[in-house]
């Protein structure tokens, strides 16, 4: 246990031992507030929902939920977790029902297994949501659900389009070209069992499909064999493709599925053009039955039509249309009003009157040392924004301006990130000049991050689109931070500028945004842009200063 935790769980104690002991005192003596989050989870074998490669899991503060992912290499009801981190140095408490060595689970948060005793166990049985309880004055319970992917690949020679495998009934169904000798079928994958587990007899030697075969599979790490039968029957189209296309604004992805072992060719053209031009092959991927192809260089809001050749037969022509490029709503910082605070300050708002596209730190800073973030003259054209960071008497106030909502919270922050975007830019570009100060304001409970104080402030601007239901809620309130997580499952596309060089003139800066999907529409666009980096952890330099100007998506 660290000294901080067992010194604060003796005052504790000494304090609910004196309450108890005096009968002078009142036994409803307020307690201090201090709230505990899980930070960071992981356990064995943990991937992606869409991805086998490892993804964070995936935590939200306000409903106290975990879910997190895991291959079929582990076993879900023997899972070992690796990481198990948590906020205000809580007591850890769980349920010894679902603990495989209850008596030597850790009863405080851990950042890998090294941190721990050699004799702890980490390991539990997750088949069902597990609940831990994290207690400090007060108890906050959260619940951790994982969940198990098995990934059954089927894959013989001539196949027509993905096998139907059924895992309740434990049957599967594979169609192949009709030329196909149903006596001599070559199976290439089945992995029956996932991809860690064993089948026998061995696939490669079975070819006789005239009838049905009997495979046993089981997973990795279950010692029980279970039944499967294979079917494998002769389609009645062997050249036959089926595709789908998802459209973004200059690009668009086809994924199909085509006879194991062809090639697709593909065309397109737009929809009033005469003529067709052929995709590249290096932009078609044939895996399996299944083929990918990606249009570049398109123009958004435009209708296209694209037809697959297979084997020199030509499929119908199909068509789909790209998506509108939508403009950034006041990226040039030309708008602006003034609102009066509830103390009779007045605040700054980078929005026409009746928006509330961009959200600012002025609500919280304006009553105590006036605005963080106000219109310039100093601009590339009209007016720009500027983005100062200032010692609000007992913290740094950052410069910021983002895409959202802020409301105050005590001395502290509750902002949303977020506004509703359904388009699909390339990058973010604008104009830009800083000037650096020394970081000389730490905020409370920062960790490793007190070793920045001392070093030169950075700037940061980032860009983000979003899948998820809602804007992401950021705390700045050290008992229950919440900072946004740019690996976060639901992040679409990401891009950041990052820099702690004092310049004296504007500079154009291009962010590119990197898609780590594409076959998901964005709900939200996060624009993120402060004059010091940790603001949001109180940590910057006085008098750190950002102007932005000219600020565009950019569509190519």
């Amino acid at each position: 246990m660290n000294t901080k935790a067992f010194f604060k769980r003796i005052v504790l104690g000494l304090l609910i031992a004196v309450v108890m002991a005096s009968c002078a005192i009142d036994n409803d003596i307020p307690y201090p507030t201090v709230e505990s989050a899980i930070t960071g989870m992981t356990v064995e074998g943990q991937r992606g929902e869409a991805t086998t490669e490892f993804e964070a899991a995936s935590i939200n503060n306000t409903a106290r939920t975990v879910t997190i992912y895991v291959n079929d290499s582990v076993d879900i009801t023997d899972l070992k977790i690796t990481q198990l981190q948590v906020s205000n140095d809580a007591l850890l408490l769980v349920d010894s029902a679902v603990c495989t060595d209850y008596e030597h689970f850790p009863q405080e948060g851990f950042a890998s297994l090294d941190s721990i005793p050699v004799s702890s166990n980490t390991r539990m049985d997750f088949s069902k949501p597990v609940s831990f309880t994290l207690r400090t004055y007060q108890d906050y319970v959260w619940t951790v659900t994982v969940n198990q992917i098995i990934e059954r690949t089927v894959l013989v020679s001539n196949q027509i389009g993905d096998a139907i495998v059924d895992a309740d009934s434990r049957n599967v169904i594979i169609y192949v070209s009709s030329d196909t000798d149903l006596s001599n079928i070559q199976i290439q994958q089945l992995d029956l069992g996932g991809e860690y587990g064993e089948v026998t007899p061995a696939p490669s030697t079975v070819h006789d499909f005239t009838s049905s075969q009997t495979f046993y599979a089981r997973r990795a790490n279950e010692e029980t064999w279970e039944e499967w039968t294979v079917f494998v029957y002769h389609s009645s189209g062997e050249a036959e493709t089926s595709g789908n296309v998802f459209a973004m604004c200059t690009s668009a992805t086809l994924t199909g599925s085509i006879q194991s072992g062809l090639t697709p060719t593909i065309e397109y053209r737009e929809q009033n053009s005469s003529s067709w031009t052929t995709l590249s092959s290096s932009a078609i991927d044939v895996s399996g039955t299944n083929y990918t192809a990606t249009f570049t260089g398109l123009t958004p809001g435009t209708a296209y039509q694209y037809r697959v050749t297979v084997n020199g037969t030509a499929g119908d022509a199909q068509s789909f249309t790209t998506v509108q490029a939508v403009t950034l709503e006041n990226g040039s910082f030309e708008n602006w009003h003034e609102e009066t605070t509830a103390t009779g300050r007045s605040m700054y708002v980078p929005n026409a009157e009746g928006s509330d596209f961009w959200g600012t730190g002025n609500p919280g800073a304006a009553a105590f040392i006036g605005n963080l973030t106000t219109p310039t003259d100093d601009a590339i054209s009209g007016q720009a924004a500027l983005l100062e960071s200032k010692n609000a008497l007992i913290k740094l106030g950052a410069g910021n301006i983002f895409t959202g909502d802020f409301e105050l919270d005590g001395t502290n922050g509750i902002l949303h990130f977020g506004r509703s975007f359904a388009s699909f830019p390339t990058a973010l570009r604008f104009y830009y000049k800083y000037t650096s100060t020394t970081i000389n304001r730490i905020g409370d409970e920062v960790g490793d991050l007190e070793n920045l104080r001392g070093l030169p402030d950075s700037c940061h601007v980032y860009i983000a689109l979003s899948d998820k239901s809602e804007p992401y809620e950021i705390r700045t309130r050290p008992s229950v931070r919440q900072v946004f997580d740019k690996n976060d499952a639901n992040i679409i596309a990401y891009g950041e500028f990052i820099s702690g060089q004092s310049t004296s003139n504007y500079q154009q800066i291009t962010i590119p945004l990197e898609y780590r999907a594409t076959n998901r529409t964005p709900r939200y666009i996060i624009i993120v842009c402060s004059a010091s980096k940790y603001g949001d952890y109180f940590i910057g330099g006085e008098g750190s200063t950002l102007w932005l100007d000219e600020m565009e998506l950019v569509y190519e």
